[in-house]
């Protein structure tokens, strides 16, 4: 008696991507038309995935370039822009052997699978480590040098000494380790794009307990960044205690 198409569609759901060409090759006579859409959505899983480790390899091209090097470094930064709010730098090594899927640019993915990505990140790497300027210190020294002391410090926090560096465009005064900075570098390396998924989520969690603490500010929404609602507030409220006050010097009497 043949399974019923309710029960195939549990099997499916079921399937780890390993099992999907068993499940495939299993119902492919089938000729309910049920089924042969549950086999074609099987197919089209493991397009998308052979799509996705092809895309993973290309971004792989400046560590099999280095690959003489053990320890390879991705390092990239969240919050240079916002008027509220820490710089925060990541930095992480990964196994040359790491498979993470859809690791790429932050800022490319959504909130939920840049949790997902940053817990896999953590399990994953040999080391990663996280740098974190207050808002105060910014002021005190410009954000370009409080990136660059985010990144320092996000160096000393790994704990291994990396061999390389592959930065997100920047190179980073005092640091001695060989450096390479690659433009939009956070789409085209996985390490960096997993220093960048350490760095935004990182920052993104101190935004939102900021807003718990100043909610007329919205920080939750918009992570302390420039739109019209924060603007606003800042007329309206004044400063906080996590705005920074060189950015802010328009919006302020």
């Amino acid at each position: 008696m043949a399974k019923k198409i309710n029960e195939i569609k549990a099997e499916l759901k079921a399937a780890t991507f390993e099992m999907l060409p068993f499940f495939m090759e299993e119902y492919k006579e089938d000729e309910r038309a049920g089924v042969k859409a549950l086999v074609r959505k099987a197919e089209t899983e493991i397009a998308k995935r052979e799509a996705e480790l092809q895309r993973l390899q290309l971004m792989r091209a400046y560590e099999n370039e280095y690959d003489m090097c053990e320890y390879i470094c991705g390092i990239d930064e969240a919050g240079r822009g916002p008027l509220a709010g820490p710089v925060v730098a990541g930095a992480a090594i990964l196994p040359k052997d790491a498979q993470i899927l859809y690791l790429n640019d932050s800022k490319k993915l959504s909130a939920s699978k840049r949790d997902e990505l940053y817990d896999e990140i953590k399990e994953k790497a040999i080391a990663v480590g996280v740098g974190i300027v207050s808002p105060e210190r910014i002021d005190e020294i410009n954000i370009l040098q409080a990136t660059y002391e985010a990144m320092r410090i996000a160096i000393k926090e790994l704990g291994v000494t990396p061999d390389i560096l592959l930065n997100d465009a920047v190179t980073i005064p005092g640091v001695e380790t060989k450096q390479v900075p690659i433009i939009k570098g956070d789409a085209k390396s996985v390490s960096i794009a997993a220093a960048s998924i350490m760095a935004k989520v990182t920052r993104d969690k101190i935004m939102e307990e900021y807003d718990k603490m100043y909610p007329e500010y919205g920080f939750a929404g918009h992570k302390g960044y420039g739109s019209a609602a924060h603007i606003e507030a800042i007329k309206t409220y004044g400063p906080s205690p996590i705005h920074r006050k060189t950015f802010i010097k328009n919006f302020i009497d």
